[in-house]
Order: C-alpha cells, then sequence, then structure tokens
C-alpha cells in the first residue's frame, strides 16, 4: 500500500481508492491529498462547532463559500446554521431571503427591543438542515451602539449560545473589515476559516488579518483555532493566479486546505437563484469542489 502510494504521488493521473475517498493523487498545489474518510453521522448530543469565515477584503468568496459549504455539510446529515454578519445581506440574498422585507434580523439579537428569541429570527431555507439567521442594513447601526456596551466583544457569544444544541455546526459570513463586528465574530468562534482570493492585493491584506487572529487568541478567545486557508477564484489559465496560489501554500503550509475553489460562471447565476452551487448544478465541479471541501473540513475537526 505504502508503495503504491508513493507511485500515484509521482503520478498524478493515477488514484488509489480508499475506504471514503480517493488518495494518493496529487491536489492543484502539489501536495498528495490526505486520505478523507466517509464522513459518519454527528454524535448527539453534543454543542454545535462555531466556525467563522472572515477576510477583511471583500470579493473574496467569504458569502459563495459559507452558502456552499453549508449546503456540501448538509449533505453529510449535518444540521447546520448560517449567520449572516454582513450589513449587507448578501448571504440572506444568496439563500433566497430579502433584507429589505425582513421584520426581524440578527440586528434585534444584538441590541435587542424588547423579548426576542433567535428562533422568531432563524429563517428556514429551502434546505431541509440549512438555516439562515438573516441580516440586513440595520446591522451596520450595531457597530456603533455596541460600542458602549459592556462585555461587547461577547455580544453574538451570547446570542448563539442557546443555539449551540440545536445545530452541528454554525457557520458565521463575517463582514469585509476588522471592525467589532468581525471581531464578535472571531470571539464567538471556535474556529475560523481564511478564504483567500488567488490574486496579488488579495494575498497583501492576510498579515493584517492574522495579526487580528492573533490579537483575539490573546485577548478575547484563547481557544480560537485557524481551521485553514482556503484559496478561492483560481483561474488555472494564468500564471498569475498559479503563482499567487504557491505563495500562500509557501506562506501557510498545510492550513491551506487542498480543495481549491475554481472561478465558474454557475456561482453569479446561483445568487440571482437564490440558492446553493448543491442544488442549482448539482453535478458541476463547482459542487464538487465544496463537497469535497466539506470532508476536508470534518476531518480537521475531528
Amino acid at each position: 500500500m505504502a508503495g503504491s502510494a508513493a507511485a500515484a504521488q509521482q503520478l498524478p493521473g493515477i488514484e488509489e481508492e480508499t475506504s471514503g475517498f480517493k488518495t494518493g493523487e496529487i491536489d492543484i498545489t502539489g501536495r498528495p491529498w490526505p486520505v478523507l474518510p466517509e464522513p459518519k453521522p454527528p454524535k448527539r448530543p453534543h454543542k454545535a462547532a462555531i466556525i467563522a469565515l472572515c477576510n477583511q477584503k471583500g470579493g473574496v468568496g467569504k458569502t459563495t463559500s459559507t452558502i456552499n459549504l453549508g449546503a456540501a455539510l448538509v449533505e453529510t446529515g449535518r444540521d447546520v446554521l448560517l449567520v449572516d454578519f454582513d450589513p449587507q445581506g448578501s448571504l440572506s440574498i444568496g439563500l433566497g431571503v430579502n433584507p429589505h422585507m425582513l421584520d426581524r434580523s440578527v440586528y434585534d439579537l444584538l441590541i435587542p427591543r424588547g423579548t426576542i428569541t433567535a428562533d422568531q429570527v432563524i429563517v428556514h431555507s429551502d434546505i431541509a438542515g440549512l438555516d439562515i439567521l438573516p441580516a440586513n442594513i440595520d446591522l451596520s447601526a450595531a457597530e456603533v451602539q455596541l460600542v458602549s456596551e459592556v462585555a461587547r466583544e461577547q455580544t453574538l457569544t451570547r446570542v448563539l449560545a442557546p443555539l449551540t444544541k440545536k445545530y452541528d455546526i454554525i457557520m458565521i459570513d463575517c463582514a469585509p473589515s476588522l471592525g467589532l463586528l468581525t471581531i464578535n465574530a472571531l470571539t464567538a468562534a471556535a474556529y475560523v476559516i481564511v478564504p483567500l482570493e488567488c490574486e496579488f492585493f488579495a494575498l497583501r491584506g492576510v498579515a493584517l488579518l492574522t495579526d487580528t487572529i492573533a490579537k483575539v487568541q490573546e485577548r478575547l478567545n484563547a481557544d480560537l483555532i485557524m481551521l485553514g486557508v482556503l484559496p478561492t477564484m483560481f483561474d488555472h489559465r494564468t500564471l498569475h493566479a498559479r503563482e499567487v496560489l504557491e505563495r500562500v501554500v509557501d506562506a501557510f503550509g498545510e492550513s491551506v486546505f487542498h480543495s481549491v475553489i475554481r472561478r465558474t460562471v454557475k456561482f453569479p447565476e446561483t445568487t440571482v437563484a437564490g440558492e446553493p452551487i448543491t442544488t442549482y448544478a448539482s453535478g458541476s465541479s463547482g459542487a464538487e469542489a465544496y463537497r469535497t471541501l466539506a470532508r476536508e473540513v470534518l476531518a480537521r475537526l475531528s
């Protein structure tokens, strides 16, 4: 077995079948794929794993990855809650929720006006097991209003606490900034995934983000773990994208996910359709990339 695996690593076309996922294959970064076993049903009762998808640069695939990774995790039998923590409400829109028509949003849980529970705010998507805590422009006011609150960095932690026994995984789609909302997300989370566009300017800002994560670990959330860096919007046809991906792997090593999300016209189409790519174009390469990423995430969580 060891010999065949070694041979497979030298020949990218050779695949070795395992119980859950083909291994021995070389990934797009030139690294051998790890063994990704078939996901097992979650053990209950337990507390949800809270994952923040964070990058202060906009347009790097945070929302797309939150939606599609969440949908792929649901396919493995997980109950998933997606928290829209961006005042633009992009995640809500991407799952068919109109932010302008919301009577209540996550803002009403952060800055409560009367007795409002999370169950009154949560929206069930068209996919069984995938729920949304939606957001709209009201959330932008929370950034200012939370400044005067006691323990303001723990506000989202308190909001999510009652929900951790109802879901297997809670994913937070962070705003494209390093303000108080993002600090709240990193304080509430146990893990952070950094979607990173395979483009030079996106790479430049990562140092600031990793510094912020380190400060949160030091001062607010010592248990926060970097689950991985996710390369997104990769175009294998350009030398620039390949060089950036190579630099990302050099900088972050095995923290970089083996799954790489390529550019495809399907992703903008799914936003218009208001559904994840796993249902909109189930057999597409984009859907398969997120299913593979879901297996990687579960393997790292375990």
